[in-house]
């Protein structure tokens, strides 16, 4: 398996005769994981390559920077996407070029050394400038080249498509339990560990402190149960979302992670942090003991049901 840069460098002719999942896919959710498979099962009959098709940034963060919230960071998708069990994540480069291009043009760029056998998309796939291309002006495009248009129609549950933009408002509204429903596995953030203000150690809970970046922002906040991994070890963890009433005057970080039975230096390093349960929302609290009390007994719930 290979993440491959679709640039100057690139082997064209690995597309011909390939089967692409074509997406941004954020989050990689459980309708993004059906495309994929689709993508596997059409390789697996005829014998190709398979392939996930994708951008390097997703693409609002050109069009709409300033309303972004994104489920993933790009190097985390990509990831992702390169563990979903393809051959290859083919990444094409978002640039001002490359999005200005029209419909055709955009298909004759990506695909100029050979065509895929199948491309499969949702039936609400968009591309090329002003998203002007729409499945129709693909399947006229594949009819000529010898590509077979797959379009899926969205994965459903409950009566409504699975989006990324529905998958958000529940993390917002702390709704883990149906938002990791929907992804397929627990929602997690990766940081670097950041210098913090020492106070947990001295409560008791040492703390590892990150700074979630405005887009990535996505869920609510408040304390919930979750696992941290550090150096390739997971812990269970006790995770803080947004700034504590109690230290907003003094706060330097927007998360605090506190990892149970893990002893060393942590600034620095990068640790995952995968959310599998709301406990309670953020609270400002009258005292000091009432805020080590509160958060003993977070911790002791994890402890005991993680």
């Amino acid at each position: 398996m290979a993440i491959c840069r679709v640039d100057e460098s690139f082997d064209f002719s690995s597309f011909a005769g390939a089967s692409c999942a074509f997406g941004v896919f954020d989050g990689l959710h459980i309708g993004h994981q059906y495309l994929v498979r689709c993508a596997l099962e059409t390789a697996a009959q005829s014998d190709g390559r398979s392939i996930a098709l994708t951008f390097d940034i997703d693409p609002d963060e050109v069009f709409h920077p300033d309303r972004l919230k994104k489920l993933m960071r790009n190097a985390d998708r990509l990831e992702a996407l390169e563990g979903s069990g393809v051959d290859m994540v083919a990444v094409l480069p978002f640039t001002r070029e490359f999005f200005s291009l029209s419909p055709e043009e955009f298909l004759a760029t990506t695909f100029p050394a050979g065509v895929p056998a199948h491309l499969h998309v949702g039936e609400d796939f968009r591309f090329g400038a002003k998203a002007a291309g729409t499945v129709e002006t693909l399947k006229e495009w594949g009819e000529r080249a010898g590509c077979r248009i797959h379009a899926h129609e969205l994965v459903s549950s409950d009566g409504a498509p699975i989006t990324a933009t529905r998958i958000r408002k529940l993390l917002l509204a702390c709704d883990l339990d149906e938002a990791n429903r929907l992804l397929g596995r627990p929602y997690y953030l990766c940081e670097t560990v950041q210098p913090g203000r020492g106070e947990g150690a001295d409560f008791g809970f040492a703390t590892a402190n990150l700074v979630v970046k405005p887009h990535d922002r996505v869920l609510g906040e408040g304390v919930y149960a979750a696992y941290a991994t550090v150096d390739g070890v997971r812990f269970k963890a006790a995770a803080s979302v947004g700034v504590s009433p109690t230290f907003e005057a003094t706060s330097t970080a927007n998360m605090e992670v506190h990892i149970l039975d893990f002893e060393g230096d942590l600034v620095g390093k990068a640790v995952k942090v995968e959310f599998v349960r709301h406990l309670r929302p953020m609270i400002k609290f009258e005292s000091v003991d009432e805020l080590i009390a509160t958060v003993m007994s977070n911790i002791e719930w994890v402890r005991e049901n993680l």
